[in-house]
């Protein structure tokens, strides 16, 4: 068994999935919960104990702790997995930071420029050095929880993506997370991992797209298989094209989506419509139960909002972007531009490119 703790700072979906297979795998796995948030875990709290099913193992992992204390977790773990809501992140660093100190590693997965966002406010509270901050392109499985106690999983992510800051320490991100995540593979810098992000791609457009049928079927359909018919394709690869443009205005070249999904894993090499219909992984998820769901309220304000925001600042147009924000703000009656993060809250506001890279490094 490894002698280090591993933390993982969450309960859903991914947390349980990773906590358990890093401890079937012979971790000491600690687990931690924001106290708001203490049902996601009243299933495990007294057991300690979670059911994992499916392709990323089989079996009942015992985990060392769990707690909503934070000193229970930071104290004893210098690793830290946080698989968290983007828009969940704020509320765990405030919860954590007291105890958080330069020996540890922050890692979100994925981060949605988390990272950025936690370096700003790290920055502000004079929090110098900080801890070393990951954030990957996404979630190391597809996975579900299907109880209480019981995690599935329907996919492992061969090749995750991750981003350190500063970006001088991606080799140490890497060996840390490798032993744990075979096949991590490193961006330029943690801003890149953020623009690697696939969700904000293909979520958005699919969900908007398939509003009607989502509401009335409650989302029993297969969203990928069925949902992302050729004409979504479409709007999705015109997004993309944004999203490319503007990592090249960072001296970033970017995977066009279908290549990424199929380097990560996710499905045969073609276009992103016979990608997408060859991944075992995709065409077995279910469509999101409402519109109320994480693929609006997190890939637009944390994704799409926070990519026009760079992008107008380093005069990248990309409208397909705006009008699937204005489109998701009228559907969900909220507003991404003010409860999501932009240059501003990734404390990068009015820096140009150079300004920006410097920033990251």
């Amino acid at each position: 068994m490894s002698g280090e703790v591993v933390g993982i700072l969450g309960g859903g979906n991914t947390a349980f999935a990773v906590a358990a297979k890093l401890a079937l795998e012979g971790h000491r796995v600690r687990l931690w919960e924001h106290p708001s948030q203490a049902t996601a875990i009243s299933g495990i709290a007294s057991i300690r104990q979670i059911r994992l099913t499916g392709v990323g193992g089989e079996g009942s992992a015992t985990l060392e702790c769990v707690s909503t204390a934070v000193a229970d977790v930071l104290d004893e773990a210098t690793l830290l997995l946080a698989p968290v809501p983007s828009y969940a992140q704020a509320a765990f660093l405030d919860a954590i930071s007291a105890n958080l100190s330069p020996r540890h590693v922050l890692a979100f997965l994925p981060g949605n420029s988390g990272t950025l966002a936690a370096s700003h406010r790290f920055r502000g509270a004079g929090k110098v050095p900080a801890p070393l901050l990951i954030e990957s392109d996404t979630a190391p499985y597809v996975c579900r929880k299907l109880g209480p106690d019981h995690v599935h999983v329907f996919g492992v992510v061969p090749a995750m993506g991750v981003g350190a800051l500063p970006s001088s320490r991606s080799d140490e991100a890497v060996a840390l997370l490798e032993p744990l995540f075979p096949g991590v593979v490193a961006y330029p810098h943690a801003l890149a991992a953020a623009l690697g992000a696939m969700n904000p791609i293909v979520h958005p457009p699919g969900v908007l797209m398939n509003a009607g049928r989502i509401e009335y079927s409650r989302g029993d359909f297969y969203f990928y298989e069925e949902g992302v018919t050729p004409g979504v394709v479409r709007v999705i690869e015109a997004l993309d094209s944004e999203r490319r443009a503007l990592g090249t205005a960072l001296g970033l070249s970017l995977l066009p989506v279908a290549d990424a999904f199929h380097s990560a894993g996710f499905g045969p090499k073609g276009d992103l419509w016979a990608t997408i219909n060859g991944s075992r992984m995709l065409t077995a998820l279910r469509a999101p139960g409402s519109l109320q769901t994480r693929w609006l309220s997190e890939d637009i304000p944390f994704g799409l909002r926070t990519w026009v925001g760079i992008g107008e600042q380093l005069g990248v147009a990309m409208p397909v972007a705006r009008a699937l924000i204005e489109l998701g703000n009228a559907l969900m009656g909220s507003d991404a531009w003010s409860v999501g993060r932009g240059p501003a809250e990734l404390g990068i506001m009015g820096l140009d490119r150079t300004g920006i890279e410097g920033l990251l490094s």
